[in-house]
């Protein structure tokens, strides 16, 4: 998922959701015919992540451990994704204290499947790669070898559209209509002429946009290249593309347009329920983020409208088994599940995860969500992972990020 630490998704804390019978249809019998050393024959999947994929809080490790007697999921979670980073290279390199299940943001998939790929199984041993069109071709290659080896399978990716405040644009006199506003900043000028209009009258304390970094980060996810060109080389010094966006973000800074906040912080997340800021650029998974931080107050006083300045992409993940896991054919047939249609089309519906997989993708398209102002949250974020480009990833891209 993303730069900064965006990719970390933190600290989406929703209701556990009351699942359908189709949806524990799908969790099928399972089972496992490997060997169990945990006490009694059970078995114990140790899964560890970064922030909140949003699995335990949409109820699905409980719908999995429901239609699979005898196995438990057993979840660790770093906030922070840098600091998850490291811890995870600390355990590979001594080859213990591994989860059976490792997750992967979408920045350090290429140093997985470039650097790193005989620390993680090969899920094609498993089966995975009958899996294949059931996924979207850039998130299936990203987690794939140059021979050929499947070392994760995807979680969801991070199309992005622009989150506003029609409270707050209304009170300063701007438009609200998400069409019009669509319209209005079609273009990055157009976004931030916009919010010079918003800081003449907009309400007391109050900002056009939560941070620069946010702006900045947008911008970049709408290139194909950014800090790596498709032989490896590292160009983000000289790429005009990432010169344009740093310039545009501290010019919206000079502007005073931003409310100087530092996103994750706990400063950044008092602000969501404090109307500190209108709009804050938004790929899908944000939207669980900004119900957890906005509380029921927010409900109905967001809406969503498509990006300024085209399509792009900001963050997406990965489910891993780790080649030291104790727990590996389990681990497998949980991330599939985990990762199947049935489960990613309900954890867009409850968390604002956009889907990785083909069949999920065309399940949500009508969805809508009644938090944001019934924004068609299926169209929107669906026309925008079709219309972002396929990013160039390199093995150090989240660190120059």
């Amino acid at each position: 998922m993303p730069t900064a630490r965006a990719a970390s998704r933190a600290a989406v804390r929703l209701g556990a959701v009351v699942l359908t019978g189709a949806l524990l249809a799908a969790c099928g019998s399972g089972g496992s015919d490997s060997a169990s050393d945990d006490a009694g024959g059970k078995v114990t999947i140790t899964v560890d992540l970064f922030g909140s994929f949003g699995y335990k809080e949409a109820g699905l490790y409980a719908a999995y451990e429901k239609a699979h007697p005898g196995v438990t999921i057993k979840q660790t979670d770093t906030e922070d994704e840098q600091d998850y980073w490291k811890s995870l290279q600390t355990r590979l390199a001594g080859g213990g204290g591994l989860a059976d299940v490792q997750g992967i943001e979408v920045g350090r998939i290429a140093s997985v499947t470039q650097q790193q790929a005989d620390k993680f199984e090969d899920l094609k041993k498993y089966g995975a790669d009958k899996l294949q069109g059931e996924f979207a071709g850039a998130t299936w290659s990203a987690a794939t070898t140059k021979d050929g080896k499947v070392l994760g399978l995807g979680t969801d990716v991070g199309p992005e559209a622009m989150c506003y405040r029609s409270d707050l644009f209304k009170q300063a006199g701007l438009p609200t209509d998400r069409a019009e506003l669509a319209q209005k900043w079609s273009t990055w000028e157009g976004y931030l002429a916009l919010g010079k209009q918003y800081k003449a009258k907009a309400p007391a304390k109050s900002a056009w946009l939560d941070s620069v970094g946010s702006l900045y980060t947008v911008m970049v996810g709408q290139q194909k290249e950014r800090y790596y060109d498709a032989s490896g080389k590292l160009i983000y010094a000289d790429n005009p593309a990432v010169k344009t966006a740093w310039e545009t973000a501290t010019g919206a800074a000079k502007d005073g347009l931003s409310a100087k906040l530092d996103q994750w912080s706990p400063q950044w997340n008092q602000a969501f329920s404090a109307g500190s800021f209108a709009t804050l650029p938004c790929p899908a998974w944000m939207l669980g983020y900004i119900k957890g931080q906005a509380g029921d107050a927010g409900k109905g006083k967001w809406d969503i409208a498509a990006l300024p300045g085209g399509a792009g992409n900001w963050g997406g993940s990965f489910l891993a088994v780790p080649r030291a896991a104790k727990h590996k054919k389990e681990a497998y047939e949980l991330i599939q599940w985990l990762t199947a249609p049935a489960q990613q089309a309900a954890l867009f519906k409850k968390q604002g995860n956009f889907p990785s997989s083909t069949g999920a993708i065309a399940e949500v398209a009508t969805a809508t969500d009644p938090y944001f102002s019934g924004a068609p949250i299926g169209q929107i974020f669906g026309d925008a992972a079709k219309a972002a480009p396929v990013q160039v990833l390199g093995v150090h891209d989240k660190n120059v990020a």
